[in-house]
Order: structure tokens, then C-alpha cells, then sequence
């Protein structure tokens, strides 16, 4: 098994969380975005889209971080990132979807790059876009996670989950761009409860090899 990514890489960082808590052995090959590894041929042979994650798995390539998940879900069943019933798991996926789709889609470094470069947008605007997104996106996130007693240690009951894995690497992002988190006290807690869990330690991008200083 062979995980490509990037160690700041959101959707990477979700892949790394979900492995180690189905306790896969994986190799890593790194991309270096910043560099344009991921234009170059050899990476698009493996993925055309050019992004990461891409995870090469039983004798085929996987792309897209959610569908990933839930490949390994299906196929390792064990510990379930998805609860047993259709709503739970309705809710724990659009818990998700909010990161996934609509706050990481506008906030990665493709966009911000079009921001800065075509576009003639400053260091200060990017930012200021950056958190915006998250802002927004946290406030519906906290409004659910606070509003439904399916809430627990962490997002959705006493175990870890889909939803977890992609917050989790967004709360880091909010850091790295100094949003003020306290506003989003379910947030924050479920945070700091899964980061004390060594599944989600060790794929914290400041762990990963290909870290730059």
C-alpha cells in the first residue's frame, strides 16, 4: 500500500488519520506541491487530476480523500468510521462534506495561488479569504455539533469517526492561519480529545518526514 501526499496537504492528513486507525501499514511517496510535483508526468500517470491523496491498494489506484475513507471502511471494517444506522450516518457524512466540499475546495493552494498570481491579491487578502471560509463553514459546524445530542467525545458519539478525520486537519489549517478557534467550543474540545489519540498525533503534518522547517 503506498500513500501519495504532502505532509500539508488537509486531505492527505485525512487519509494518514484513517489508516492509522484501521492500524494499515502504508509506504509513503512524497508530492511536493509547492515545488509543482504534482504537474509533472510521473504524477499524473498515477493521478490525472493532479491532486493528492492518491493511495495505490489491492492492485489499484484510489483518488478523492472521502472516497478513500470509505473504501477502507468497506474493506477494513474495523474500527468503523461510519456508524450502524442511515441517519447517523447521513448526519456523520455531512458533518464532513461541510470540511471536505465546501470550506478545504475554496482554501487550497491551487486556489490561493490564482488568488495571488492572476488575480494580484496580496498576502493580508489571502488570509482574510482564507478564514472567511473557515469562519463560516465552523459556525454551521458548531451550530450542528452543539444543536444534536448525538454529539459525544467527539462528533458524533464516543468514537471516532469520518466526521472527525475531517475536522480535525482544518482546526490544524485554522491554527496555521491564526483564526480565532474559541468561538466553536464543541469544536475545539472534539480537537484536543483526538489529538490525544496516537492515530491522530502521528498524521499531524508536523510529524510527517517530508516536513519543511
Amino acid at each position: 500500500m503506498q500513500l501519495y501526499g504532502y505532509f500539508r496537504s488537509s486531505a492527505a492528513f485525512r487519509v494518514r488519520i484513517a489508516l492509522n486507525l484501521k492500524q494499515l501499514d502504508y509506504d509513503s511517496a512524497f508530492i511536493h506541491l509547492r515545488r509543482g510535483d504534482q504537474s509533472q508526468p510521473a504524477f499524473l500517470g498515477v493521478n490525472p487530476q493532479g491532486l493528492v491523496p492518491a493511495l495505490e491498494i489491492d492492485g489499484q489506484t484510489l483518488i478523492q480523500s472521502l472516497a478513500i475513507l470509505e473504501y477502507l471502511d468497506e474493506t477494513h471494517p474495523e474500527p468503523p468510521l461510519l456508524p450502524p444506522d442511515a441517519a447517523g450516518r447521513a448526519r456523520v457524512r455531512a458533518l464532513a462534506q461541510i470540511v471536505a466540499c465546501d470550506i478545504h475546495p475554496i482554501n487550497n493552494l491551487r486556489v490561493l495561488r490564482y488568488l495571488h498570481r492572476p488575480l494580484g491579491h496580496d498576502q493580508t487578502a489571502i488570509e482574510t479569504w482564507y478564514n472567511h471560509w473557515i469562519d463560516s463553514g465552523f459556525r454551521a459546524l458548531e451550530g450542528l455539533l452543539a444543536g444534536d445530542k448525538r454529539t459525544g467525545a467527539f462528533c458524533h458519539g464516543d468514537r471516532p469517526g469520518l466526521a472527525d478525520i475531517a475536522l480535525v486537519p482544518q482546526v490544524v489549517n485554522a491554527e496555521r492561519y491564526r483564526l480565532d478557534v474559541h468561538p466553536y467550543p464543541n469544536i475545539t474540545r472534539i480537537f484536543a480529545t483526538c489529538m490525544k489519540l496516537d492515530a491522530f498525533a502521528a498524521a499531524h503534518p508536523e510529524r510527517q518526514p517530508d516536513r519543511e522547517e
